[in-house]
């Protein structure tokens, strides 16, 4: 489910909460609302409140660090695929098509990490072995051993692109675990029963029901950046292409 459609989601819900305790204030007995009943109210309030911040707190946290963590293994995998890259062309022209393949690679991750790709192109599978630096690694594991030189170029290309490896596997699995959609329901219950009793103590006035829908918007925002950043590679707020741009500008150049 996209984010702005869960943002929507949790604004529709928050505002559906607000107009139900604003009517069901009309239908109650006034002893309902006394100043004592609103103390006892106010109480209960409170303690939602509490856990819906903390939850709010947490699910930001996670998102922030989903973000940075896809931000930073994006950064560190150009940087090493630019390095393998350069150790290959020092090894010399028998490592041309492990470049090529190199660049391939950037490609599909462009394609499958931001949908970079044409709408009658099938979707990239993650998991399909030939779409990684796997296949690179056969044709460095190919070479032919000149002299202690190129062995010693073989065993670093080797190295990195293992790390490369690593690093994509990482960010397949991490990528899968996604939000906690029980706890971002349970999360939304309780903002709607917050506004539930707002709209169940306010009066029905134009100042209140403003006050109450900007409220709304900043939760509903507040959400949607949540469900955005965990997924940082699409929606508004993504990680940036550009260093996968950059790298396939140098990717196979002298």
């Amino acid at each position: 489910m996209g984010s702005i459609l869960v943002g929507g989601i949790v604004f529709a819900s928050l505002v559906a909460a607000t107009f139900a305790g604003m009517a069901l204030r009309a239908r109650l007995p006034n002893d309902h609302l006394d100043a004592d009943s609103k103390e006892v109210i106010r109480l209960a309030t409170a303690i939602v409140g509490t856990l819906s911040a903390l939850a709010l707190g947490l699910l930001i946290v996670s998102a922030k660090n989903v973000y940075d963590n896809a931000d930073a293994e994006l950064r560190s995998s150009v940087a090493r695929v630019i390095l393998l890259d350069r150790i290959l062309a020092q090894y010399g022209d028998e490592t041309s098509e492990a470049r090529g393949r190199l660049r391939e690679l950037i490609e599909t991750r462009l394609r499958s990490g931001w949908g970079d790709r044409n709408e009658d192109e099938a979707p990239v599978d993650p998991y399909d072995a030939s779409q990684t630096v796997e296949p690179v690694q056969v044709e460095i594991r190919a070479l032919a051993r000149v002299d202690e030189a190129h062995r010693t170029l073989q065993s670093r290309a080797l190295v990195v692109s293992g790390e490369i490896a690593e690093a994509h596997w990482m960010m397949v699995e991490t990528g899968t675990e996604g939000l906690p959609t029980a706890f971002l329901v349970i999360l939304v219950f309780w903002l709607a029963w917050l506004f539930a009793t707002f709209g169940l103590q306010a009066p029905p006035n134009a100042t209140v029901v403003c006050i109450i829908l900007v409220c709304a918007v900043s939760v509903a925002g507040a959400v949607f950046l949540i469900v955005d950043m965990a997924h940082p590679y699409l929606g508004a707020v993504h990680v940036s292409d550009e260093p996968l741009r950059s790298a396939l500008a140098h990717i196979g150049k002298q």
